[in-house]
């Protein structure tokens, strides 16, 4: 069986903030095939989030390459940037803060369809409709406001949203890390559905070990910028190879054996 080609891929990519005395990023490179489901973990300040802005094209290396289909990820004009915008999408923290309370669901979710000039207006409705249905969300939710929902369904909305232009790759930073556990478990089913049905690759920032083995089939683990472990997900946790990894692993609680 011919193995997926990368749709997204790091070659020797370092970051360095501007006046930084050290690199925050260094050496990392990565080959995500179409269709893959990868953790980034680590501790606070391993430079997970400063990957996960190389990889949506908020930032760009300081050395290295960043390469989408094969290619140079593109720059320059909104126009020239608009295809890998509608390609690459994001699921933020905090489905709280990152819902407008002012707008109405059908409008957050129909957000990124109007900036990226998908479709006419009628086109943008049915994609909004599509998407919230996607997330299990009621067909009146689209005219509702986001106070109205709990904090699990607001993250449905996130992902309706970041769903909706019909993206190649999801970009989900700690997803479920503001949602109490019965939620988490709910929302990390609908990441993996959605990816499986889609064919969505998908790329999550956590430093929630389990929330990692639930969606992702392989994982690499940062340490102060730099990758010390990767692998499958199953083999990262179930036989950690680096003493970082290890000790990540072990801080893991487990209940006391009855």
């Amino acid at each position: 069986m011919t193995a997926a080609p990368p749709i997204l891929q790091l070659s020797a990519a370092d970051y360095r903030y501007p006046r930084a005395e050290a690199p925050t990023l260094t050496g990392i490179s990565l080959d995500l095939p179409a269709g893959a489901h990868l953790g980034i973990v680590g501790e606070s300040g391993a430079g997970k989030s400063t990957l996960l802005s190389l990889l949506l094209g908020l930032t760009s290396p300081t050395r290295g390459a960043v390469l989408f289909d094969g290619q140079p990820r593109p720059s320059g004009s909104q126009r020239v940037l608009r295809s890998f915008r509608r390609s690459v999408q994001m699921v933020f923290q905090d489905p709280y803060s990152s819902l407008d309370p002012r707008q109405t669901v059908g409008s957050i979710v129909g957000e990124p369809l109007r900036s990226l000039r998908v479709g006419d207006t009628s086109e943008r409705s049915r994609m909004v409709a599509e998407a919230l249905d996607s997330v299990g969300l009621p067909g009146n939710a689209a005219g509702r406001y986001p106070h109205e929902f709990s904090g699990g369904q607001r993250q449905r909305i996130a992902i309706a949203r970041a769903i909706a232009p019909r993206p190649r790759l999801l970009l989900a930073d700690e997803p479920v890390s503001a949602l109490d556990v019965t939620t988490r478990v709910s929302v990390l089913d609908l990441l993996r559905t959605l990816g499986e049905e889609r064919g969505l690759a998908v790329v999550m920032v956590s430093h929630d070990l389990s929330a990692v083995a639930a969606l992702c089939h392989s994982a690499v683990v940062l340490q102060a910028g730099q990758i010390v472990e990767r692998g499958s997900t199953a083999s990262i946790l179930g036989n950690p190879r680096h003493p970082y990894t290890q000790k990540l692993v072990s801080s893991v609680p487990r209940l006391p054996a009855l």
